[in-house]
């Protein structure tokens, strides 16, 4: 979902980089040592994940983890998306630096909300837990798509037929990454329930 480098528009870029900073620093100021382990190892599979890549116009589809990253760092999911886009725009040029404030915007805000709206579901066992690790690994793809379609359209209405793609393309990956959420949260449930606790508190 990387929007690449000369796409957008000036007003879209200052203000997906205003969003990306107040993010980072609310995460940076929720973050301590019991934390920084699970957000540096989220962030490397945040990296990993998402360098696979199908192209669509001037984004791309690939998988993003976003919504397990919500659901187990709340606001810190903001600096450790940002580092792995920062990585992947220096070693691998993909997205870039004047768009790494929509990036992660578009990737880690939707993770931060669904960390809020489905954290009534987890605290139920059974299905209930399973439902909301779902929905929010869903989700999260659902308006990450909404608002990379948002941030093109906002800058040329060309770009509206691009947006429309951009959010079908997406629909597997929403199922896909809705399952492995609920997967990764069940499996932690069982063996690392601490982690979890910790996630409740940032």
């Amino acid at each position: 979902m990387h929007i690449s480098e000369g796409v957008l528009s000036i007003p879209v870029l200052a203000s997906g980089a205003a969003v990306a900073l107040v993010g980072t620093v609310i995460g940076l100021k929720k973050l301590d040592s019991e934390k920084l382990v699970s957000v540096a190892l989220l962030s490397s599979v945040f990296f990993v994940a998402s360098l696979i890549h199908v192209p669509i116009g001037p984004s791309s589809a690939h998988l993003i983890l976003s919504g397990l990253m919500g659901l187990l760092l709340g606001w810190a999911a903001f600096p450790a998306i940002m580092i792995g886009l920062l990585l992947q725009a220096i070693l691998f040029q993909f997205g870039g630096l004047t768009v790494l404030g929509v990036n992660t915007t578009t990737m880690a805000l939707p993770a931060v909300a669904c960390h809020y709206i489905f954290r009534p579901l987890l605290n139920k066992p059974g299905a209930g837990m399973s439902m909301g690790a779902f929905l929010c690994g869903a989700l999260s793809i659902a308006m990450s798509s909404v608002l990379t379609a948002l941030a093109l359209s906002f800058t040329d209405e060309s770009f509206i037929s691009v947006a429309k793609l951009i959010i079908y393309g997406h629909i597997p990956i929403m199922i896909i990454e809705g399952f492995i959420c609920a997967f990764a949260y069940g499996f932690l449930q069982k063996v690392r329930p601490e982690i979890l606790l910790i996630s409740q508190e940032i």
